[in-house]
């Protein structure tokens, strides 16, 4: 049998951890640990376990990516304000909202820019506010208070969708106001959704059996697509725009109660992939369809996970099986 040197021309690398910048195909022995590990691109989906929120909570919203992230408001038995980011390691308290609520929307490019809008602030609220790296300013309301609503979007340009009284109001804001657009086919909450900007989103599931609704957003109206394959309220989303999209999570009725199901989204059906390691549903999320997260959520959770695409490089141990 031929020796890895022999293949390769050198001999597997002794390192005392793993290397902060690996390449693909490296392969190294971790003498810490005493395993073989390499860099690889993965064949399917993973969720990752990462840092635990410092306030334990559901109903929370969120923006960011799943290295640069931050979560807001929610309920830790009490509703509340608080406010942590993300840096891909640990969750850092920040400073609070200005005004406690759970079940609002919210979205984010990163831990240093967001935005969060309306929920339940006993009672439902309109409150807006906008999150600058350290501290979080009122700005104008959104036209209708609601909660259990989808949020996607940037600080800039935002999404606010369905909500709770069961609705199928959509709002847009351009940064400064929100503008009543076009409703949604189907009125429902709790609803997840995922997007970048207010021309180009997704929204899913909700409280409306089969609870698999899926719907797509091209600026100006909605238009039903095909339906999760477990349908689910409350799930978290994640993706850029409305044919590059993550659903996990949620409420499922069929499995039955909450789920860790994930699927993807290629613009005209939606896959099955690896589960959550973590069964929740109203938690914070965001990110991309390859690299997203997950934190807090019901029945009561301070855990974090990330989530690895399949074709993302990513660090494996190997085993002789």
């Amino acid at each position: 049998m031929a020796t890895y040197k022999e293949i390769f021309g050198t001999n597997i690398e002794v390192l005392a951890s793993d290397p902060a910048n690996p390449v693909e195909g490296q392969v190294w022995y971790n003498s810490t640990s005493n395993v073989v590990k390499g860099f690889a691109l993965t064949t399917a989906g993973a969720w990752a376990t990462g840092g635990n929120l410092n306030t334990t909570r559901k109903g929370n919203s969120g923006g960011g990516t799943k290295d640069d992230a931050i979560t807001m408001g929610g309920n830790t038995g009490s509703v509340t304000a608080a406010a942590e980011t993300y840096n891909g390691t640990s969750w850092t308290s920040v400073s609070s909202m200005n005004t406690a609520k759970y079940g609002g929307g919210g979205g984010g490019a990163s831990s240093t820019s967001a935005i969060a809008f309306g929920g339940d602030a006993v009672p439902l609220t309109v409150n807006t506010e906008t999150w600058n790296g350290a501290s979080w300013t009122e700005v104008n309301n959104l036209n209708a208070a609601r909660e259990g609503l989808g949020g996607t979007g940037i600080q800039t340009l935002a999404l606010a969708i369905g909500g709770q009284p069961t609705t199928a109001a959509v709002e847009s804001w351009n940064g400064t106001c929100w503008s009543e657009v076009n409703d949604l086919n189907t009125a429902r909450f709790p609803v997840g959704a995922s997007g970048d900007t207010n021309t180009n989103a997704l929204a899913f599931g909700g409280n409306v059996a089969p609870r698999a609704q899926t719907e797509s957003w091209n600026g100006t109206c909605w238009t039903e697509v095909a339906d999760l394959n477990i349908g689910r309220q409350a799930p978290g989303g994640a993706g850029p725009n409305n044919t590059d999209a993550l659903a996990f999570g949620g409420n499922a009725p069929s499995v039955p109660g909450v789920t860790g199901s994930t699927e993807i989204w290629n613009g005209s059906s939606w896959t099955t992939d690896t589960s959550m390691s973590t069964a929740r549903d109203f938690f914070g999320s965001d990110g991309l369809s390859t690299a997203a997260w997950a934190a807090g959520g019901g029945p009561s959770s301070n855990a974090t996970e990330e989530w690895t695409g399949a074709g993302s490089p990513t660090t494996v141990t190997f085993t002789d099986s």
